[in-house]
């Protein structure tokens, strides 16, 4: 009876949810002139707002010639201000947390999240659910248990503000309704060692009525990976009510195949887009992988084009002045006290009616050790058509650039740890290599002008991968292997730790 009745509520409350997303969305440029307009107001009386004029800004053209854009190293002084307990800095008052974070030339990022910001964290998972409820129907995933796979929600504090990683302080505010759904335990998050916190998590899961997992698809593989191996059967058959899956942080496509292996049966999903900088997108319709993107939570975003960014050319524009197909880089102002801040992520969007995005990658993350420019992207889709057409399972992978050595051309050098013994190496080294010719012109010129050899392929031993992010300290959590690099760090590292089969 008390399910049944819930069950109605949740119904109610996705529906009222769901309208109030297409309302805001169906008025894109009127919501973010909104937000612009709030987050301006609101930031005038900071130190941050006197210094860059905001009692004058009464435009996004004053905003633009005003506030230029910054990555973390330009607010650093700011935030270290913040630290040592001043207030008013960034944002009014002082944040209530600090969401750290690992950047690639910062160290650690001390990224605020203000009372007004949370809720911005906080609102876009559970509307991402209401809303999928709203498109279902599906509710009898609250009669089962739910679990986060995350980092660990131990804080500690700096001059009263709690420091701790996003998914961590995350769990310090799951309603005290669905405390009692969810796992794993505290006693169990807390664990800081990775693999000893995985068979944990299986130790009080794998008996238990399990409905929705989410987490980042890599870690959540090596959670089902255990799962299988402890019961010697597909994890859809041991979690019979298993029906969502909720993941964010990297594209699920080069693991989904994997993912259909070890669960035995079609499971829908809900793509996130979260950072620590703000909760940006989410999957607003099971018939496609777009993601809709939040315009009335505390966010003014700009775009600047990628090709433009790497030629250090800053040209910012609104929402309103965007196109189809183009990769930008994403730029937000937030009521975290985060003004034209460069995310570091990219995407294109698919729709503008409404504003839909795939997330492209990283500009941090790209290879043009040739001139070619390859992104995130293009090498993600390469190696799902390498998968289609050779049937092999893709656990983990990266590219680098490998350099002219002797008599030995130049070529991308592919690092690709299989599921499979013996995978058809010759066919899926030239699946991929195609496949990126047909995506990225200047790759194929590269290779037609043979100034570069075809894409090479190397074998990594069953998880070697994880052996390599365990040598860097970076095991579990919201780590995550870069898919591709213009440098050979992380290659050199797999080869120096013997993670490379030779075939």
């Amino acid at each position: 009876m008390v399910t049944s009745l819930f069950s109605l509520l949740l119904r109610i409350i996705a529906k009222i949810t769901a309208v109030n997303i297409k309302t805001w969305s169906s008025r894109p440029v009127r919501t973010q002139e909104k937000q612009f307009k709030y987050l301006i107001n609101r930031g005038k009386d900071t130190f941050f707002g006197r210094d860059h004029n905001f009692q004058e800004i009464t435009s996004y053209k004053d905003f633009v010639k005003n506030v230029p854009v910054r990555e973390y190293e330009g607010i650093r002084p700011y935030i270290e201000r913040v630290k040592k307990g001043e207030i008013n800095i960034l944002w009014p008052g002082q944040p209530v947390y600090f969401a750290l974070t690992s950047g690639t030339t910062s160290g650690s990022k001390y990224i605020p999240i203000t009372k007004e910001s949370l809720k911005n964290h906080l609102n876009g998972a559970k509307n991402a659910i209401l809303n999928y409820v709203a498109q279902t129907g599906k509710t009898n995933f609250i009669k089962g248990k739910f679990i986060f796979i995350q980092g660990s929600p131990l804080l500690d504090k700096i001059s009263e503000v709690l420091i701790g990683r996003l998914s961590g302080i995350s769990a310090h505010h799951i309603p005290f309704y669905m405390q009692h759904k969810m796992l794993p335990s505290w006693e169990t998050n807390i664990i800081e060692d990775w693999e000893s916190k995985v068979e944990r998590i299986v130790d009080e899961t794998i008996d238990k009525d399990m409905t929705i997992i989410s987490g980042i698809p890599s870690w959540v593989q090596m959670y089902f990976e255990k799962i299988v191996e402890r019961k010697q059967k597909k994890v859809g058959t041991i979690f019979q009510n298993f029906s969502l899956f909720i993941y964010g942080g990297i594209n699920f496509k080069p693991y989904e195949k994997k993912f259909k292996s070890l669960i035995g049966k079609k499971i829908n999903s809900v793509e996130l887009f979260p950072a620590s900088e703000g909760f940006y997108a989410f999957q607003d319709r099971q018939e496609s992988k777009e993601l809709l993107l939040i315009l009335n939570d505390g966010i003014f975003y700009e775009f600047i084009e990628e090709k433009k960014y790497h030629l250090n050319v800053f040209d910012r524009i609104p929402i309103a002045e965007v196109c189809l197909s183009t990769n930008y880089v994403l730029i937000v102002s937030t009521n975290a006290g985060l003004w034209a801040y460069n995310t570091g992520d990219t995407i294109k969007f698919t729709s503008l009616s409404p504003y839909r995005v795939i997330v492209t990658g990283r500009v941090a993350q790209f290879l043009s050790a040739f001139g070619e420019h390859v992104i995130v992207k293009e090498v993600e889709l390469a190696i799902e058509e390498a998968c289609a057409k050779t049937g092999e399972f893709v656990n983990e992978f990266t590219v680098a650039p490998k350099f002219k050595k002797g008599n030995d051309m130049a070529c991308h050098e592919w690092f690709i740890e299989f599921t499979q013994e013996n995978p058809d190496i010759q066919t899926f080294q030239t699946t991929i290599d195609l496949a990126l010719q047909k995506q990225n012109k200047y790759y194929k010129d590269l290779i037609s002008g043979k100034i570069i050899s075809r894409a090479k392929v190397n074998i990594v031993q069953k998880g070697g991968f994880n052996k390599y992010m365990k040598s860097i300290g970076k095991l579990g959590g919201q780590n995550k292997i870069p898919k591709i690099s213009n440098n050979r760090k992380v290659a050199d590292q797999l080869n120096k730790l013997n993670l490379v089969i030779d075939n």
